[in-house]
């Protein structure tokens, strides 16, 4: 953990990822103790989460060596939400899409939107959690400035497609950019290749990563999808390079 000049700022490698908190209010000690509860938090959602380690509960209940009643109460909370994601996207959002159970497409964004969470609740009003470009931003960056986010242009790689603003806000981006087409047409069963990534805005970051992965899934017809859904807005480049914006993304751009 270091001081900026009026805030606190951490980085940490876990989840396959990079994690950075940037706090922009002044670090009093209730706050530097819900940032390490978060940091714990994150290795907490690792160990039980990942589909790379063997020990951990999903692993263990996707090979049928742990009974769902047995696992962590975390794992009844995930598949929950999971499922009730899988009915809002129909069917478009899976944790079965490559064959095996894995939640990984909500659990990023709930793990953030948990830390983001506890920071609030020890007094933290200003503050980003960026896990891997998927953030949950609250307040501003500095008294009357929003946050300003880049989105990374998956085809010009070191160049930003855009630049979303905002102050209570979740930004979600799926793509190709980082682990290439690694994201699964559930209802084919096959990596799904109709965009070159989609950015999704929405009030938090549970819900908009999900709904990010199943535009990404879903491809072009994504965007007559979520043009209808209140709260949450869109952005996306096609392999060809062209782009398109729901209706309100506009508001967002700087």
């Amino acid at each position: 953990m270091s001081d900026a000049p009026r805030g606190l700022r951490h980085v940490e490698h876990v989840m396959g990822t990079v994690f950075s908190f940037d706090i922009r209010d002044r670090p009093t000690p209730s706050i530097r103790s819900a940032l390490a509860d978060a940091v714990r938090g994150l290795h907490t959602v690792d160990a039980v989460f990942s589909t790379y380690r063997r020990d951990s509960a999903i692993s263990r209940l996707d090979r049928g060596e742990m009974a769902l009643g047995d696992c962590p109460p975390e794992v009844h909370e995930v598949l929950s939400l999971c499922a009730a994601v899988t009915e809002a996207t129909g069917g478009w959002f899976s944790v079965v899409a490559g064959g095996r159970l894995d939640p990984s497409g909500l659990v990023k964004g709930w793990a953030i939107d948990n830390a983001s969470r506890l920071l609030y609740d020890a007094g933290a009003r200003n503050t980003c959690v960026n896990g891997g470009g998927d953030l949950q931003l609250r307040g501003e960056s500095s008294p009357g400035n929003p946050w300003r986010i880049g989105i990374t242009d998956p085809l010009r790689p070191g160049e930003l497609a855009t630049v979303v603003t905002g102050t209570d806000l979740a930004v979600a981006t799926s793509g190709t950019a980082e682990r290439g087409h690694h994201i699964i047409d559930p209802h084919r069963n096959t990596p799904a290749t109709g965009l070159a990534s989609v950015t999704v805005t929405g009030p938090r970051l549970t819900m908009t990563d999900a709904y990010a992965t199943a535009a990404f899934a879903r491809g072009e017809e994504a965007r007559g999808w979520l043009e209808p859904l209140e709260e949450y807005e869109a952005y996306a480049i096609t392999p060809d390079g062209r782009s398109w914006r729901t209706s309100g993304f506009a508001r967002y751009e700087v």
